[in-house]
């Protein structure tokens, strides 16, 4: 069974490795693996993700196994508009396909309940994630310069409308 709560300080050193994992995994023959190591070294230090922790418009979630290894994370962030956007979600590939990254989702969903949408941004190339945000109601809404220093990539904005409460 997997437990998904909110993240702690206890978790950060766990998340910094399941960041590095998931991103060199992902981004590699997008990006590069030189670019994929120093933007995930340099996005995913424990220092950042603990500074991460204290920032009260950001919220975390974890997926804890029973015996206490991560399996995912999730991160969201409010701007000062009130406008959500679905920063990161990351599982151990031995998760994929069973749900979980739904299950968090939802988690972060359920904790910004109210709000009319939210975003994520996904660098072209990552077809499993926008196959998967596209699946769960996610729309293109706009193609971009990639925000993740990724050398002239492109990603896709993408947009979930939320029903109001």
């Amino acid at each position: 069974m997997i437990q998904i709560r909110a993240m702690t300080g206890r978790d950060v050193e766990a998340v910094s490795r399941l960041l590095g994992a998931s991103w060199r995994r992902t981004y590699s023959t997008i990006l590069g693996s030189e670019t994929t190591a120093r933007e995930s070294d340099a996005r995913h230090a424990p220092e950042r993700l603990a500074a991460e922790l204290a920032d009260p418009d950001k919220t975390s979630f974890v997926a804890e196994r029973r015996d206490k290894s991560l399996a995912g994370y999730a991160l969201a962030s409010m701007d000062e508009a009130g406008d959500v956007t679905l920063d990161r979600l990351h599982l151990d590939p031995s998760e994929f396909g069973t749900g979980l990254a739904v299950d968090l989702l939802h988690a972060v969903l359920a904790f910004h309940a109210g709000i009319p949408s939210i975003a994520v941004e996904v660098i072209e190339g990552n077809d499993r994630a926008l196959a998967f945000y596209r699946k769960h109601g996610f729309e293109v809404v706009k193609h971009q310069d990639a925000s993740h220093e990724a050398g002239g990539h492109s990603s896709v904005i993408l947009r979930k409308l939320l029903p109001r409460a």
